[in-house]
């Protein structure tokens, strides 16, 4: 998410939180500290209070932190890697390279996380009954960690149980999918259980009317994770055994940088491509990728005067010819661009684009339906 900051790395993950992260740091210690179940209104002073509420607001999301190590640890046992672990305003999100097609795999995956959360919160609630006993005669300090204990306790219990709910993009729509997977093919089992997840989300969007806005904020998640999730699988599976090479295009169509915005213009008329590698006029070097989009902010007045080099994009991404089409998509959307050289030992063979990818989805994914 280019909308994260890196915090720090955990077994090799790079840890980030994300822009709406600042407003858990705003909106949940006035919750806790206004809050007499789970929080600290009772304290006297003003600035302890909120010292407090905060405090537990970073215990708790150190929480959901562990959650998602709990899901990379057991992915990484399975030879999968994690890009990064994101904390957001409802919780934290583990990017994973790729989504195991192997449902037990999946399944134990998945759980690890809830596991997590189920464990801190039995330890709590352990540590909780442990200092019970010094609340009877009042000492502050205990009587503030035993207010923490139980808060953390019973919010990663209720963690565990959310988090199992069968809907995606919650863990339990990926033990779900995972056991309809055991029994049918992969992407029926991801309809099956995104069509849950739905259902799940409009009851809970319903019930929301009449009890809470947060209700409604989830199952608003819940239904647009769900919804990715089967968006998601349909690409994987269609593009499932085609690679670049399958795709690209062979004859490539190199422009000098020093050519003018109306030559390239009538160029992509003629040869009914959008996007060109950019080579230096005098060494022939690749030095960037000029496309339609690059060239649509310069003033039709000015296409005669404005050269390529001073809108191309320098970013030149390669990718192997034998590298598979979902590895082409992924690059191009880390990687925030439209075209991708292909090589093959070190030569240039060819060049994919989005389009060409969006138009092989379609055509596969018709086939298929």
């Amino acid at each position: 998410m280019k909308t994260s900051i890196q915090i720090g790395k955990v077994m090799g993950i790079p840890i980030k939180i994300h822009i709406s992260f600042l407003l858990v740091l705003v909106l949940f210690p006035v919750i806790f500290a206004n809050d007499a179940v789970f929080g600290f209104a009772d304290v006297a002073s003003t600035s302890l209070r909120y010292a407090l509420a905060l405090t537990l607001t970073i215990l708790l999301f150190s929480c959901v932190l562990l959650h998602e190590l709990g899901h990379s640890w057991v992915a990484m046992k399975y030879g999968i890697g994690i890009r990064s672990i994101t904390l957001i305003l409802l919780g934290g999100i583990a990017a994973m390279e790729e989504v195991p097609r192997d449902p037990r795999a999946e399944m134990r995956i998945s759980i690890a996380g809830p596991l997590v959360s189920l464990t801190i919160g039995v330890l709590c609630y352990l540590a909780y009954l442990g200092l019970g006993i010094y609340d009877i005669v009042q000492i502050s300090a205990i009587s503030h960690i035993s207010r923490f204990l139980w808060s953390i306790a019973y919010i990663n219990i209720i963690l565990f149980a959310f988090n199992l709910i069968p809907a995606f993009p919650m863990d339990g729509g990926r033990v779900l999918r995972a056991w309809y997977a055991g029994r049918m093919p992969y992407l029926q089992a991801t309809r099956k259980a995104v069509n849950i997840g739905k259902m799940f989300a409009i009851v809970m969007g319903v019930l929301g009317l009449f009890a809470s806005i947060w209700l409604i904020l989830i199952a608003f998640f819940i239904y647009i994770g769900a919804s990715e999730e089967k968006k998601y699988a349909e690409v994987s599976v269609t593009l499932e055994g085609i690679s670049v090479r399958d795709l690209m295009t062979s004859e490539i169509a190199y422009v000098q940088d020093n050519l003018s915005i109306s030559e390239l213009l009538r160029l992509m008329f003629e040869k009914k491509h959008l996007g060109y590698p950019v080579v230096d006029q005098f060494t022939g070097k690749i030095v960037g990728i000029v496309t339609f989009t690059d060239i649509r902010s310069v003033p039709m007045s000015e296409h005669g005067n404005v050269l390529v080099r001073e809108v191309m994009a320098n970013n030149v991404s390669f990718i192997p010819e034998d590298a598979d089409a979902m590895d082409a998509l992924k690059m191009m959307s880390v990687e925030n661009v439209g075209q991708l050289l292909v090589q093959d030992k070190g030569s240039i063979t060819g060049i994919v684009s989005r389009t060409d990818l969006t138009r092989s989805i379609e055509v596969l994914g018709y086939r298929e339906r």
